[in-house]
């Protein structure tokens, strides 16, 4: 391996100290998840928080209220959960991020520092997580590894022995467990496309199959969960039949199915109330969301009182109050409870400042041969009217998007002087089936021809100064920088790849095997099938191309995007003499220590304001 310039950290972003001190503080902010209840002891919750520094799990009694910090680890530690009794919480142990791991049990109210959480099962082998279903007596894991998936089913009154279930080379996962704990949900790709599963019902007893439920190539099914009444094995169902995503109750007794109409754009999501007569329906539409209640005897549908915005998480409480995370590109994120009476307040307030304001963002709509590409763009505060440095922020996924919520990183470059533009190019959920599977055997290539078409509007426009139009993304939105700046150079001033796919076919010979089995339903094969498919949608068989200067940025313990394939990228820039850096962490995919996304981000910010000074003294 080649020795690599390392890219310099700075002291500091801004000459003023009221700017330096903003940017730094909205990442510092204290943020806290969504809490999840115990669901026989409802005062019993656990979330994540970052109030020490670090991501972590913390144990909140409402009765007494009273919080507790439950991990600490190095790393920081994102999955856990509280079992329906409130006595025991559960969360994932991996090491240093790289998501291979066990999921070990505490109780609720601590232990001694001499005696650590311990494997919750003891006997299941260790791996990257596929599900995990905790009920009052079995609990059920699932647990991926290179062979594939096996799931784990144990009961408490039996002694709590594993019993392997379910086991297929292909990829799977525990969706639901009834409440009466006789029935599992599986979600299972044995017809080869993990994009697009189908359900098994498994009776935990024996492990017997109870019912099948499968749509056929290109439409998945999701299990929300069974509803959380005692005795009652209705199922909730994400499915895609008619091009979007849309909501069903399967009656796994019965074995009958309702679909249900919800008349509104976009697409729907939704979770039950804990009575079973009603559903909390998340809608998307367009990089916003809002809440409804849905009736299931009437099927009314009505609105929860929402902030405009982005809901990041929703859920009914037993007393009918709806709890749910909220933000806005210019509002921090918080965690509120609209309650029965209609008064809708702030629930869970984290110490410290809230984080510093930022930007809103406005909406375009661009024309292209794949279709109408929705934009999302932030303009720095009194910023002038004439071309302006334009930060393009891909999101990763490639299936997510990206929506009207608060974002520490795009305030920074707002701060730094640049416009910010986000893509939802094909790809992106929340626009349709077709939308999302447009890629399907083309990927990274079919997205930036959307990035390209939003590029020409924001110049055109007037918005993006061309000579000044720096490509920048994540995981998969790194994948889009690297492939960008070899296959569009003339576009892009300068690039920026955070733990991207930069040589798919070491990538994928290195990856964890959810993630390769995910590849082969993409590309439509695996390397030795398809070969020239990864060759020509890899940013390794354009590096020649590339003329901007690059900054990569990646996780020495990555399971995602492995660092090899990023070192044989590197290793080719370092041959061809081009203009690079590169900054090394020590953990996974990505970072959940607060003073190591403030070093990368300041890393980021002034690689580009240096490469774009370079680029600029280059051309007079």
């Amino acid at each position: 391996m080649t020795t690599h310039p390392e890219a310099e950290i700075p002291g500091t972003l801004f000459d003023d100290p009221e700017t330096e001190a903003r940017w730094r503080a909205r990442f510092a902010a204290a943020r806290v998840s969504l809490p999840n209840w115990a669901h026989d002891a409802p005062d019993r919750n656990v979330y994540v928080s970052n109030a020490s520094g670090v991501f972590e799990v913390y144990a909140w009694d409402r009765a007494t209220d009273t919080h507790r910090q439950v991990t600490d680890r190095p790393n920081g530690t994102l999955h856990a959960t509280v079992s329906p009794d409130g006595e025991q919480i559960w969360w994932f142990a991996d090491t240093d991020g790289d998501e291979f791991g066990v999921w070990v049990v505490e109780p609720f109210a601590g232990h001694p520092a001499d005696e650590p959480a311990v494997e919750a099962i003891a006997g299941v082998r260790r791996g990257y997580p596929a599900g995990l279903e905790i009920g009052r007596e079995v609990r059920a894991i699932g647990v991926s590894e290179d062979d594939g998936t096996t799931i784990y089913t144990a009961n408490s009154s039996s002694g709590g022995e594993p019993t392997v279930i379910y086991r297929h080379e292909n990829d799977a996962g525990v969706a639901a467990l009834s409440r009466d704990e006789t029935l599992l949900a599986i979600a299972h790709s044995e017809h080869g496309d993990s994009r697009h599963p189908a359900l098994r019902v498994l009776a935990v007893d024996g492990g017997a199959t109870v019912a099948e439920k499968w749509d056929g190539p290109g439409k998945g099914l999701d299990a929300v969960g069974f509803s959380e009444v005692r005795g009652d094995q209705r199922l909730l169902v994400v499915h895609e039949r008619r091009g979007r995503e849309e909501l069903l109750i399967w009656d796994v007794a019965a074995d009958t199915e309702t679909e249900l109409a919800i008349d509104l754009p976009g697409e729907v999501a939704a979770d039950w109330y804990p009575d079973g007569s009603a559903l909390l329906v998340m809608h998307t539409h367009q990089g916003r969301n809002t809440l409804h209640r849905y009736d299931i005897r009437t099927g009314s549908l009505s609105t929860l009182d929402t902030p405009p915005g982005t809901i990041g998480a929703a859920d009914a409480r037993p007393d009918g109050t709806v709890e749910y995370t909220w933000s806005s590109a210019a509002h921090p994120s918080v965690v509120r409870a609209l309650f029965t009476d209609g008064t809708d307040r702030v629930l869970l307030r984290p110490p410290g400042d809230r984080a510093p304001a930022s930007q809103p963002l406005t909406d375009a709509l661009v024309p292209t041969k794949g279709g109408e590409v929705h934009a999302l763009i932030a303009r720095p505060a009194g910023a002038p009217d004439g071309p302006l440095p334009t930060l393009f922020a891909l999101h990763g996924g490639p299936h997510s998007a990206d929506e009207d919520r608060f974002s520490a990183f795009r305030a920074v470059w707002l701060d730094a002087g640049f416009a910010v533009v986000h893509v939802n190019y094909r790809g992106s959920t929340g626009y349709g089936s077709a939308w999302r599977d447009a890629i399907e055997g083309r990927p990274g290539l079919t997205e930036l021809e959307d990035v390209a078409a939003v590029h020409a509007w924001a110049v055109e426009s007037g918005l993006a100064d061309p000579a000044r139009c720096v490509v920048n993304g994540a995981s998969w939105g790194g994948y889009l920088a690297l492939l960008a700046l070899g296959t569009q150079p003339a576009l892009w001033a300068a690039g920026v790849a955070t733990v991207p796919v930069a040589d798919y076919l070491a990538a994928y010979e290195d990856e964890m095997e959810p993630l390769r089995a995910f590849d082969r339903a993409l590309f439509g094969g695996s390397p030795e099938e398809v070969p020239d498919r990864y060759r020509a949608c890899s940013p390794l068989t354009y590096v020649e191309q590339v003329q901007a200067p690059v900054l990569v940025v990646a996780g020495e313990n990555d399971p995602r995007c492995p660092i090899r394939q990023i070192d044989n990228y590197l290793d080719r820039l370092a041959s061809l003499g081009k203009d690079y850096q590169v900054y090394r962490f020590d953990a996974g995919h990505g970072s959940l220590v607060v003073a190591e996304t403030l070093k990368q981000t300041a890393i980021e910010v002034h690689f580009v304001r240096s490469a774009l000074a370079r680029v600029a003294a280059t051309a007079s």
